[in-house]
């Protein structure tokens, strides 16, 4: 008789996908979480959280935090991330660009690439100021709310597009935009100039810019983004730090093979 933790439901096993939940839980969420904290945000009962909490840390998914009773992602996680693959190239092509970037600015750079219907930023070096951006690395956001999700977007194929504007588009801050049309010729800006921009949608007093990067066959494949807070990062000095995002995501396309 199986356990009700390992029932399948078709091709799916319960228990694997109660595990992942309890993994997602802390994305974009806070680092160290107690089981409590962690069966109500899963809705499992404490149990049935602790004895996969337990299995996880056992496993190196997770770790107990010093001294308390809380989990954090564990090292496991770290050195399977380093086996992802499909995100090399363009890592390692964009690498030496975005510090190049960041150390003559001296403020965060990003490179992000999509997933699925929401950007995923996988590399990001900052400068040396006392007041920066959080790391964003691993963190996924919206597509409309940040710079380099709208500069993902603009060059998706019209019916990708209208897919996504066809949903509710969600608020963030006042600054977010939420009006599909708005989007649309907002998106229509990106292709005109050739970066995005996003004035405290994401977080209010944050700026950034954001421009595209293309792969050997022409398709937009990732995004550069330049971001800081408003005092530094100011209108005034936006359409500079856009150019400059170009010129940086067209170097990174010409690693790639993009001739364009």
């Amino acid at each position: 008789m199986q356990h009700t933790d390992e029932r399948e439901s078709g091709t799916l096993i319960q228990s694997v996908q109660r595990a992942v939940a309890l993994l997602k839980v802390f994305d974009n969420g806070p680092a160290e979480l107690g089981v409590s904290e962690l069966s109500r945000k899963t809705r499992l009962h404490k149990s049935t959280a602790s004895r996969l909490l337990a299995t996880m840390e056992r496993e190196g998914l997770l770790e107990r935090v010093p001294g308390t009773e809380k989990y954090r992602l564990g090292f496991m996680l770290l050195r399977l991330a380093g086996q992802v693959t499909h995100f090399g190239d363009v890592r390692t092509a964009a690498r030496p660009i975005l510090i190049e970037l960041a150390e003559s600015l001296r403020e965060t750079v990003i490179l992000a690439v999509r997933d699925g219907d929401e950007v995923m930023n996988v590399e990001q070096f900052s400068g040396p100021h006392l007041v920066r951006d959080a790391n964003w690395v691993g963190r996924r956001t919206t597509l409309t709310c940040v710079a380099n999700g709208k500069a993902l977007l603009a060059f998706q194929p019209a019916a990708e597009i209208e897919r996504i504007l066809a949903r509710p588009l969600p608020r963030i801050t006042d600054r977010t935009i939420t009006d599909p049309q708005r989007m649309r010729t907002e998106l229509a800006l990106v292709r005109e100039r050739g970066y995005a921009l996003a004035i405290s949608e994401i977080e209010e007093g944050l700026h950034a810019v954001a421009a595209p990067v293309r792969d050997a066959s022409g398709a937009v494949i990732a995004a550069i983004s330049i971001s800081g807070p408003a005092y530094r990062v100011s209108l005034d000095r936006l359409a500079d730090y856009g150019r400059l995002t170009v010129g940086a995501a067209a170097k990174v396309a010409s690693r790639l093979g993009y001739g364009g």
